[in-house]
């Protein structure tokens, strides 16, 4: 009697994977209300693996964007600015090897992903805007564009 399976463990399961996905659309809420009020954002619900910290900075002379990375290469990650509205998104798959399944007793690594967007305060400079990763952390300096001294006439219609 003692190989009979509990059969309750596979309830157990599915209310952990369940917990996950509420946990990670929730987080997805909460990310997307940055873009909501105007960048054009939509809701993820999307039931990926995991999600990741995001931090904005002004420190001045430009946005500093740091994002928890842990375990992407930087092939694994793609960073776009679509006007004011900052997109980070990485994947990741682990790699598979023969027979590899047979000595976990619990596998929740499979694959992983996030998306993450940011709408910015202010306009950047897009030419110079640079991306680092260090020790698991993905730094974004967004430099702000510089206001521009030249006046312009307007003529009246």
């Amino acid at each position: 009697m003692a190989d009979r399976s509990d059969p309750f463990d596979s309830i157990a399961d599915l209310f952990d994977r369940l917990s996950r996905q509420f946990e990670t659309a929730a987080r997805s809420w909460d990310a997307e209300m940055d873009v909501r009020d105007g960048g054009g954002g939509r809701f993820d619900f999307s039931m990926s693996q995991s999600s990741t910290s995001l931090d904005l900075a002004d420190e001045g002379e430009a946005f500093v964007v740091t994002v928890d990375v842990p375990g992407y290469d930087t092939d694994d990650l793609e960073i776009r600015l679509e006007g004011e509205t900052l997109s980070v998104r990485g994947e990741r798959e682990r790699e598979e090897e023969a027979g590899d399944d047979e000595n976990y007793i619990r596998r929740e690594r499979a694959v992983q992903s996030f998306s993450r967007q940011v709408r910015l305060p202010e306009p950047v400079d897009a030419d110079e805007v640079s991306a680092t990763v260090n020790n698991g952390i993905l730094t974004v300096r967004l430099p702000k564009r510089e206001p521009s001294d030249e006046s312009t006439s307007i003529d009246v219609e």
